[in-house]
């Protein structure tokens, strides 16, 4: 059995500043992740689409959807997921239409 190719990811969030405006010395949240798709060419080829006003909207836009599809297609069979998932595949068709 060949083993499925995948690239790997490091994500590190840090909360900075609480809603007060307070600098926080928190430990971030560190996590790896892995998908098939390269994460970065969707994000440049998302940016040159201009779907959103600012790139940062774009990259948080990208890299939320990768993480919350693969935990969707993970754990298709959890009943939490049973209606989201027909409406994800639907709109992932969309946005992939664009």
């Amino acid at each position: 059995m060949t083993e499925k190719r995948v690239n790997e990811y490091e994500i590190i969030f840090r909360h900075l500043k609480n809603n007060k405006g307070e600098l926080l010395d928190k430990q971030p949240v560190e996590f790896l992740f892995q998908n098939h798709d390269d994460v970065f060419k969707i994000i440049e080829m998302l940016s040159e689409k201009n779907l959103f006003r600012e790139k940062s909207q774009t990259i948080q836009f990208v890299i939320g959807l990768k993480l919350l599809g693969d935990i969707i297609m993970k754990n298709r069979d959890m009943e939490l997921f049973s209606d989201m998932q027909p409406a994800f595949l639907e709109f992932m068709k969309k946005l992939k239409g664009k």
